[in-house]
């Protein structure tokens, strides 16, 4: 009886490993190929990622031209892929389908998600250490409550209220640019301490020293995502064996959970004391007003409350310093719009601190942005799961496939931006963004779309603003001839051997 009971099981699982690795993927193959969808042939175990990862090495093995057209560097295999099998096709991570997706209809469709079909995927390992279950990965009623706090804690009028602790850490790190007038300085660095002051005065009430621990977990949990990102763990072996990289997650994330529950405690001890009234009116404390409600039903848990703080942390300064690198090299290159964005900013403040009301009227420098955020946005994909079967445009597609959008791909479509789209041309966006995309939102994604449009778009935005607008009054830089062009996906899409500009003082 033992004997048959081992065997019946062995059987078992042999069927479910089977039906997975083999039946599904074949089925899925054979369904997405009778309606025009192909794509890299299914490996058993590894699906179609030793093919990613062997183009993903040969794109990385050296430098690349000065060339704004950095998709093939980033993504390589979906860059190649297109080229092969045309606009949508299919891709494998293991026995998971992922359909690559870059006709703006159809990615329309999938982000406006009215149905509520398209939703976040579930991730796991280092990217669930990072960001938690908090607003950028849930759904339903939980992601509702949250998305609800983080509007109020960055609407309009609390923007305008960031505006002097932005100002003052750009003046902090003017104060360190000093020693670098008529030098070379490496701004990205610059630009990652900058953007981290400011998430964590602003968001926070804390300090860039305070937060600094936090941001280095958190950059280190980045690399350990990127580092893992092609491997495929079949059959939930991660659940029963850890690896090198896994024990060491886990050491940061407690380490990170520990940091942060430090800022906490010490916020809640001022009220607990009598030191505050009040929790505070930053981002910060309208979580813990919440986690704090006297009604059980409104609150949320504390594991929540520290998901959120990783996830602003991460975003406020990944965003920015990102976004602020790239047009940094971009006015370096093109020194002609460096000097209009000067002359708009002179013209509008002077020597003066930028003002709440002056910064929408720069418009130069929002044409910047945008071309910026079109060439180097932050985000390489946006990943979607499909919750049940759904037609999307004239496709049927299966439950539980993965879809991924490629902003990389849909910010250089020539149908849409014209044969230069590789090509830094702020002009594009002098009548606004409808106009340069013609009339189609889907073509420039760099904060999402739909109901999960970046939060800290606006903020982001003033910020680059302000910081642009006081270096501008105060420096003229062109780029430093040891200047390596070699953009880099980790969390953002990043300058991997930094920014150096050559700094001259007006």
């Amino acid at each position: 009886m033992i004997f048959s009971f081992f065997l019946s099981l062995i059987t078992l699982i042999l069927i479910r490993v089977i039906h997975k690795v083999l039946w599904l993927p074949f089925r899925i193959q054979h369904m997405l190929r009778s309606q025009g969808i192909t794509g890299p042939p299914y490996k058993i175990i590894h699906g179609s990622t030793k093919e990613s990862l062997r183009l993903k090495q040969q794109a990385r093995d050296g430098p690349m031209e000065l060339s704004h057209d950095i998709f093939p560097r980033v993504q390589p295999s979906f860059y190649s892929w297109m080229k092969l099998y045309g606009k949508n096709f299919l891709t494998w991570t293991g026995p998971q389908p992922h359909l690559v997706i870059t006709e703006p209809e159809l990615v329309k469709e999938i982000l406006t998600n009215k149905e509520g079909i398209f939703q976040k995927i579930k991730v796991q390992g280092p990217a669930k250490k990072l960001v938690g279950d908090g607003l950028v990965m849930t759904e339903g009623a939980k992601w509702s409550k949250l998305r609800k706090l983080a509007n109020h804690a960055f609407y309009a009028e609390s923007l305008k209220g960031m505006i002097p602790a932005m100002i003052a850490s750009v003046e902090n790190m003017l104060e360190n640019w000093r020693m670098y007038e008529g030098k070379e300085i490496e701004v990205s660095k610059e630009f990652m301490v900058f953007s981290s002051e400011v998430i964590s005065r602003t968001a926070f009430g804390s300090s860039y020293l305070e937060g600094k621990n936090i941001f280095d977990m958190l950059m280190k949990l980045g690399f350990l995502i990127f580092k893992n990102a092609d491997k495929v763990r079949p059959f939930g072996i991660e659940k029963i064996w850890k690896t090198q990289d896994d024990i060491e997650s886990d050491k940061i994330e407690q380490s990170l959970r520990d940091s942060l529950m430090v800022i906490l405690r010490k916020r809640e001890e001022k009220v607990l004391t009598g030191q505050a009234d009040n929790f505070g009116s930053d981002f910060l404390g309208s979580l813990l007003r919440v986690h704090h409600d006297a009604d059980k039903k409104n609150r949320i848990s504390l594991d929540d409350v520290i998901d959120e703080c990783k996830v602003f942390f991460l975003a406020g300064h990944e965003t920015t310093s990102s976004l602020l690198s790239w047009t940094f090299l971009l006015l370096a290159i093109h020194t002609d719009w460096q000097d209009k964005a000067r002359k708009e900013v002179l013209e509008l403040f002077g020597q003066e601190n930028p003002t709440a009301e002056g910064l929408p009227r720069l418009k130069t420098a929002s044409m910047i942005i945008n071309e910026a955020l079109r060439l180097y946005g932050p985000v390489a994909s946006l990943v979607r799961r499909v919750a049940r079967k759904v037609r999307v445009g004239k496709y049927v597609l299966p439950a539980n496939m993965e879809l991924q959008i490629s902003p990389l791909a849909l910010h250089r479509n020539p149908e849409i931006w014209g044969e230069d789209a590789h090509l830094f041309k702020p002009e594009r966006f002098a009548e606004g963004i409808a106009t340069a995309t013609r009339n189609n939102p889907m073509a420039f994604l760099p904060f999402g779309y739909g109901p999960r449009t970046c939060v800290g778009l606006n903020f982001a935005n003033n910020e680059v603003k302000i910081a642009l607008s006081m270096i501008l009054q105060r420096y003229k830089f062109t780029l430093s001839p040891s200047y390596i062009h070699s953009p880099l996906s980790l969390v953002t899409i990043r300058p991997q051997h930094g920014v150096q500009i050559m700094l001259q003082k007006l």
